[in-house]
């Protein structure tokens, strides 16, 4: 996905973009499908009344599964003893410890994110991004995208990032599509805006972490999961884990319509089953079963 941004109360290519492929054969089966699943979680018992300790429950779940997905493995519990201030950090962390940082804080930044994912994007994309780099880079890379001449190495298997110039346009393009997501399917608004990310890599570091907790957010400001209940992140390693979610993102780097395709159907996928993981949570709060 490329394009200026668009101007004039226009719409811009990227919208468009995601409209048509909203429209691929067997796309909008897949878009019903994962609606329904949140649907039904939307609908769970335990939701009628407890939706904030559901939805804090989720963000320690998928804080975990995205530091998985990093490569940064860390048991649940730990997580969620730190997002509830019943345990600290360490005082000299280890690398792993300081990637976890990050995810745990741009995965709990998604909570407070909503007055600004549809209305000043980049301002939300800075928040996450300042919150998923602290340690990992210096401080005056928090929350800008690179420039040019400035590189970033992650995520190697999708080839190599573009340059300064190049991001700065793709940015561009996720912003209109965030702006435009209420006339928008939100699961393929979703599954552009974190392809773009990941693919990109906007940031020097941090970008896949960012790109998660973005579709966290969206998931949920878009209505299609309000409770923000479902573990958008876990969905993302479902089916396959780590290996599948890297071979569904670069197949969308390809950018033809066999490989965006298939990266939307993963994305559909995941969507079903982060409601799935929501129905968990909501069980376990229901059942007093959190520990």
């Amino acid at each position: 996905m490329s394009g200026a941004s668009s101007s004039g109360g226009s719409v811009g290519p990227a919208v468009e973009a995601v409209a048509r492929l909203a429209e691929l054969p067997g796309v909008p089966e897949q878009v019903e499908a994962a609606r329904e699943a949140c649907t039904r979680l939307r609908w769970h018992q335990a939701l009628r009344r407890r939706i904030p300790e559901a939805a804090a429950e989720s963000r320690v779940r998928g804080a975990a599964a995205s530091g998985e997905l990093e490569g940064a493995s860390v048991p649940v519990d730990a997580v969620r003893d730190i997002m509830r201030g019943a345990a600290t950090w360490s005082v000299s962390p280890d690398p792993v410890e300081v990637v976890v940082r990050g995810v745990v804080a741009a995965t709990a930044e998604t909570e407070r994110l909503a007055p600004v994912v549809l209305s000043a994007p980049l301002q939300a994309l800075a928040r996450l991004h300042a919150a998923a780099a602290s340690g990992l880079v210096e401080p005056a890379l928090l929350g800008r995208p690179r420039l040019s001449g400035e590189d970033c190495l992650e995520l190697a298997d999708l080839g190599a990032a573009p340059d300064g110039a190049e991001v700065a346009a793709r940015l561009r393009g996720v912003a209109d599509v965030l702006l435009a997501l209420p006339r928008l399917p939100v699961v393929v608004a979703a599954a552009v805006v974190h392809a773009e990310l990941a693919t990109v890599r906007p940031f020097v570091r941090g970008n896949a972490v960012v790109a998660r907790a973005l579709d966290r957010a969206i998931v949920q400001v878009g209505g299609l999961d309000p409770t923000g209940v479902a573990v958008t992140e876990a969905g993302h390693g479902a089916a396959g884990g780590g290996a599948a979610y890297l071979g569904a993102l670069a197949a969308y780097g390809r950018g033809d319509v066999a490989g965006v395709g298939l990266w939307i159907s993963h994305c559909c996928t995941a969507v079903r089953a982060a409601a799935d993981d929501g129905e968990r949570v909501a069980d376990a709060v229901l059942a007093g079963r959190l520990s």
